[in-house]
């Protein structure tokens, strides 16, 4: 502001603006100060700043390039998981289908198993059960025969005549010819 003030006392009353030699010196003077600092900055700080925003710019690029191949390589091992998902997914439906089919499989064979089982105890049971009755049928007969004796004998012994006698023997002779004897 000096400076303002000083050159608006040099110029003379009735002149605001002279184009003396003093005044294109300064002028030219001016213009290579405005230069030289011009170049000094440009080759100080310039160069320096364009520098490291040029490598910034280069850093912020190989950044994104980066981010760009993570995010591809993001989503390619996520569409790799996908499909090993849906492959387990595919190889759990089909080792449970492979258990229902065996499992049903296991159980059919486990019924005829039964079934055979049963069948053969049924079998043998029944055997047993109709050779113990033909077994108790002979016993019974053998225990009406004795008793028969038994009573033959005791009514024998009781009977006074010989008539009497065969009369009574002739009769259950009889009846025994009238009842029929399985073998």
């Amino acid at each position: 502001m000096t400076t303002l003030l000083f050159l608006t006392l040099e110029f003379p009353s009735g002149r605001m603006f002279a184009l003396d030699g003093q005044t294109i010196v300064q002028i030219i003077a001016q213009i290579i100060n405005v230069s030289l600092l011009a170049f000094v900055l440009a080759n100080i700080l310039y160069q320096p700043v364009r520098k490291f925003l040029a490598a910034r710019s280069g850093r912020i690029a190989d950044q994104l390039e980066q981010a760009a191949a993570d995010k591809a390589q993001a989503a390619e091992l996520k569409q790799q998981y996908e499909q090993m998902l849906k492959d387990a997914g595919r190889k759990c439906d089909e080792l449970i289908e492979e258990s229902r089919k065996n499992a049903a499989e296991t159980a059919r064979r486990m019924v005829a198993d039964a079934r055979h089982e049963t069948d053969a105890l049924k079998a043998r049971v029944d055997a047993e059960v109709k050779m113990e009755w033909e077994r108790a049928r002979a016993d019974m007969k053998r225990a009406i025969v004795e008793v028969s004796a038994a009573m033959t004998a005791k009514f024998i012994a009781l009977s006074i005549d010989d008539k009497t006698s065969d009369r009574l023997f002739d009769e259950a002779m009889s009846e025994l010819r009238g009842v029929p004897w399985q073998s």
